[in-house]
């Protein structure tokens, strides 16, 4: 049988009643756009990640903007962030006006290298912007550090990591704001797009509720032009019945990872590490493999659902070759971007789902 890399349906149908009964309860309430659905899974969240404010918004993507926006962030300034992360993350900053400024990673974390922020910080600098890579939190204690020295914000990318914690604390806690998505393929996903803003932060709390729709103050009282940033009542019940669900799939994705490195180990592979202080909660299980893309090729070859996160990084991309940026600025994270290969991985996997995964890896590596 196919070895798909998620598998939202067996996620479904393990909690189906409780999907239903969120569904069923939207439709019949008729709450679609903000309202109590989103109210009650907001507070819920803030409470799980240990902060005093969530702000739901669209998407993962949104949450960056509006962060940014929050935290003053414009025209003219600049934002330290990393080169190895989803587009989105980058393309946050360039939507306010902003120019991203990469730092290298630390390689075996696969994360900002906090070494190496304080040489980017220039005049402009306004933010510093780490990711929480593959459900991994960064090194944030440092960063926070560097920032108050230099009266910096720090917005923490936590859409890879809801759940994780860092030094105890969960990931989304640990700067001035924390934006998670909730796409249907991370840990904890809607039945479309969603996102999260959260914070301990009144007035940041507050601008990003008022940013999400239209600037408004109240029906037809707008006291800033705005955006259409708004989590709708079906995805946040949604969202609410799996949230009770969420520690449990974390911890099974937690021993999947753990069963691969057990099979893996020796095999020549550069398997995936936990950082000091760090429960990470492997949105990705991320190898870093010789001979990459004919591996790729032959897992598929095999029905075996690997991918690669990502291949060229952003500073890479034509989006943003106007920075003028070129190849081997960020050796360590564009040597990560060609040796990566992300495995299956999802609570519901088989330890023979597993096993067959890791045997075709060792079979091909010889």
């Amino acid at each position: 049988m196919p070895i798909p890399l998620v598998d939202l349906k067996a996620q479904y149908r393990s909690i189906k009643q409780d999907i239903d009964a969120a569904v069923a309860r939207v439709l019949e309430n008729a709450s679609y756009i903000l309202g109590k659905e989103v109210e009650t899974f907001e507070q819920a969240f803030a409470a799980y990640c240990g902060t005093t404010y969530a702000v739901g918004v669209s998407s993962g993507t949104d949450a960056l903007h509006l962060a940014l926006l929050a935290c003053g962030v414009g025209p003219g300034d600049e934002v330290i962030t990393t080169p190895f992360t989803f587009i989105a993350t980058a393309a946050a900053i360039s939507h306010v006006g902003a120019t991203p400024v990469f730092v290298d990673i630390d390689e075996r974390s696969y994360n900002m290298d906090p070494a190496r922020i304080e040489a980017a910080i220039t005049p402009r600098t306004k933010a510093i912007l780490p990711v929480d890579l593959y459900g991994q939190p960064a090194d944030m204690d440092p960063i926070m550090e560097i920032a108050r020295r230099y009266d910096l914000r720090v917005i923490e990318d936590a859409c890879q990591a809801v759940g994780a914690r860092y030094r105890g604390r969960r990931a989304g806690s640990l700067g001035d704001a924390g934006c998670f998505s909730f796409y249907p393929a991370k840990n904890l996903g809607a039945a479309g797009d969603g996102g999260m803003l959260t914070t301990n932060n009144a007035e940041i709390a507050e601008r990003v509720r008022n940013l999400r729709d239209h600037g408004r103050i109240s029906k037809y009282s707008h006291g800033a032009i705005g955006y259409t940033y708004r989590l709708d009542g079906l995805q946040a019940a949604i969202l609410g019945a799996k949230l009770g669900h969420l520690d449990g799939w974390n911890d099974a994705r937690r021993a999947h990872a753990q069963t691969y490195n057990e099979l893996l180990e020796g095999t020549g592979v550069i398997l995936p590490q936990e950082a000091e202080g760090c429960r990470a909660i492997y949105h990705v299980y991320a190898l870093r493999v010789p001979r990459r893309d004919e591996l790729l090729e032959y897992l598929r070859a095999k029905e075996i659902g690997a991918s690669i996160h990502y291949p060229l990084p952003v500073h890479l991309q034509p989006a943003y070759a106007a920075l003028g940026i070129p190849k081997g600025s960020f050796p360590i994270a564009e040597a990560c971007a060609d040796s990566e290969l992300s495995l299956p991985l999802y609570p519901e996997m088989t330890r023979e789902q597993i096993e067959e995964v890791a045997a075709a890896v060792k079979e091909f590596l010889g």
